[in-house]
């Protein structure tokens, strides 16, 4: 897998750690949990969105622009790293924030991510929930264009088979790190909103053959129309890294079971996986997309899905900013 081809930037400090979490895994009795800490990426805060950008701002300076715009809910983690990575490389940045998760208070408006933004010089623009996100993308992207500028525009999570190949790259990180550890691993399991993620490990994985599993907990749709978004970004991703004979449907797969309401609402499981993964372990998990994720690992393992010698890496996607939009509901939680 030769990425050198593809124009890329360094931002994320890499490798990011493989840890072995003792205390959770006596807590469930049940696999031996691993993580991977792509929260610790380095980029205003880390988180997995860093990884994509290396290459999607690379392609942005590559192609000459000026200006980065991106889409995402209010609280997004991947506008705020987009923010940063524009500021890192003297670009511009733009924001075109969707009202997507009904919680409106002020921790939510103006804390966590949105702060952040705004420490950082980021422009916004909102929509209301239900905007198709990739047409106000494009609308904003030509407003710029006619001003004189000269604009990359990111689709939501920069989840393009660009992006993707920077989870292709954590791929080959993560089977380095299994083999000097002599680590079999068996399976993967992270939080897939967009996708973007899932999509560049099962291309890493499956272009290396390394034969290991990855599941993706929705943070928001549907489990067909996430392993479809999935598998079809996968296939480009693999397409790009060279991969003859595309990539069999089965090898993506999706668990819906732990969204709850929607998107950016909170649930009882994430509230007690935060709690739990903190407590047990000292490692703060965000309340949109790693806590559903841990929250559906737990539940999974309660349920005996993964066998005691098993070996599941959790891959942490960073976004801890986010726990101060939502102060008054972990406060409850906590006690």
């Amino acid at each position: 897998m030769h990425l050198a081809r593809f124009p890329r930037v360094k931002i994320c400090h890499a490798p990011t750690p493989l840890e072995f979490l003792p205390r959770l895994s006596r807590v469930l009795g049940g696999p031996q949990i691993w993580i991977k800490r792509d929260d610790c990426t380095g980029l205003a805060l880390g988180g997995n969105k860093s990884r994509k950008l290396e290459f999607l701002v690379g392609e942005a300076l590559a192609r000459g622009a000026d200006t980065l715009i991106t889409p995402g809910a209010v609280q997004s983690n991947h506008v705020r790293q987009t923010a940063a990575a524009a500021r890192r490389f003297g670009l511009k940045a733009v924001g075109v924030l969707e009202r997507r998760a009904p919680v409106n208070d002020d921790a939510y408006r103006e804390g966590g991510n949105v702060l952040l933004d705004r420490l950082l010089g980021m422009r916004f623009v909102y929509r209301p929930a239900g905007t198709d996100m990739q047409k106000a993308l494009e609308e904003e992207g030509e407003r710029f264009r006619s001003e004189g500028a000269k604009p990359y525009l990111i689709p939501v999570g920069g989840s393009t088979a660009t992006g993707a190949l920077g989870y292709a790259a954590v791929a080959l990180e993560l089977v380095t790190q299994a083999n000097d550890l002599g680590l079999r691993i068996d399976r993967v399991v992270l939080a897939s909103g967009s996708a973007g993620t899932q999509a560049g490990l099962v291309a890493g994985f499956e272009t290396m053959r390394a034969n290991i599993g990855v599941l993706g907990v929705s943070v928001s749709s549907a489990r067909a129309d996430l392993e479809a978004k999935a598998h079809l970004l996968a296939e480009a991703t693999a397409a790009r890294l060279g991969l003859e004979g595309g990539i069999a449907r089965e090898r993506v797969e999706a668990n819906d079971g732990y969204v709850g309401e929607g998107y950016g609402i909170p649930t009882a499981g994430m509230a007690e996986a935060v709690l739990l993964l903190a407590r047990e372990e000292g490692i703060f998990l965000d309340p949109v997309y790693s806590g559903k994720a841990m929250a559906g690992l737990i539940d999974l393992i309660r349920r005996g899905t993964f066998r005691a010698d098993e070996n599941v890496v959790f891959l942490h996607t960073g976004g801890q900013a986010g726990l101060f939009a939502y102060q008054e509901f972990l406060s409850r939680a906590a006690g």
